[in-house]
């Protein structure tokens, strides 16, 4: 567990709870299988066998293959442990000989367009995506800067592609506006600033709009010394995570968007740009450590040229076929809705 992140120890935490705690909020309990099962063996008793029956019992409890190979994990790490001279000196890992399930492939990209975040952003900033009005000439004041905040909030996450907990760090010491880039050098991970993901940093270039929003966001009369946070709330403090998802939500709702994570800003950013640019820029704009990452974003919608492409390929067939065919489509798909 050493240098590893307060997400990743939360959910370890998680996983190796006893039975029956409360949790903070609501009225559910732990299920504590780890500790049920295994919490009063003896480390060099526990068999492959006793394993394989422990995640078949997760399996028949209709858990998800990717939960199911989290409990698998933390018995490998665990064991791994107890496998090293200076721990209990086990002569196997008996989490080794164990199947691992196989997980459904990542779902398919889908993501907004430039239209789609300029609808939502000028939703947010008539704050329309309050569920309450409000009350006073001074809070009106101040929740209209908080819509406004919001608005940009949501640009800056669609055309820089940054993190939200990278966002919601991003110190004005970070943003150089007139070298038109920003640097990324924190990140959240269970509501505690940590490095960036891969302890990475990165430069970003910034695109007009970006740009446009940072300076706007940086015209406000205060919370804009260089340890200030470029987003915060009405007290200068960082802005809650959940709190912006929420307004991102309701924000959508009203624009009358499908529904897309507030991640899925990110996505779109990778997406875009992978319609002009080569996968090697796009890896190092996002900050991914592996080209295979960024591999899911290039092939996620295809581009204009792509098309062009396929017909010169095909040239030989006549392309009146295609029209004829998309109208006849189109007309039957009128008539079937009268």
């Amino acid at each position: 567990m050493r240098g590893a992140k307060p997400s990743t120890i939360r959910d370890y935490a998680a996983l190796l709870s006893e039975p029956g705690i409360a949790f903070k909020r609501g009225d559910r309990t732990t299920a504590g299988r780890i500790m049920d099962a295994f919490g009063d063996r003896q480390v060099d008793a526990v068999t492959t066998a006793e394993v394989s029956r422990f995640l078949r019992g997760l399996d028949r409890e209709k858990l998800t293959p990717r939960n199911v190979n989290k409990h698998r994990q933390v018995l490998a790490a665990m064991f791994s442990f107890a496998c090293r001279a200076d721990s209990y000196g086990l002569a196997t890992n008996p989490v080794a000989g164990t199947d691992k399930r196989r997980e459904a492939p990542p779902a398919r990209l889908d993501y907004y367009e430039v239209e789609e975040v300029e609808a939502l952003a000028r939703v947010c900033e008539r704050g329309e995506h309050r569920p309450t009005l409000a009350v006073g000439e001074e809070e009106i004041q101040v929740r209209a800067a908080e819509d406004r905040q919001d608005a940009d909030a949501f640009r800056i996450l669609f055309y820089t592609g940054i993190r939200v907990g990278e966002l919601l760090t991003l110190r004005w010491a970070d943003v150089d506006l007139a070298a038109r880039t920003l640097l990324v050098r924190r990140n959240l991970s269970a509501g505690e600033e940590t490095e960036p993901k891969g302890r990475r940093h990165r430069y970003v270039p910034l695109p007009d709009p970006a740009l446009a929003a940072l300076a706007r966001l940086g015209s406000r009369d205060e919370f804009i010394g260089d340890e200030d946070y470029v987003i915060c709330n009405r007290w200068g403090r960082r802005l809650d995570a959940s709190a912006l998802r929420r307004r991102y939500q309701r924000g959508c709702e009203v624009a009358g968007l499908r529904r897309v994570k507030l991640h899925g800003l990110r996505h779109a950013a990778g997406s875009i740009l992978a319609r002009v640019a080569d996968p090697v820029f796009v890896r190092d704009y996002l900050g991914h450590s592996k080209l295979s990452t960024t591999d899911r974003y290039v092939s996620a919608k295809h581009r204009p040229e792509d098309f062009d492409r396929l017909n010169r390929a095909f040239a030989g067939a006549p392309a009146e076929m295609a029209d004829t065919a998309v109208d006849k489509f189109d007309s039957a798909g009128t008539a079937a809705n009268e």
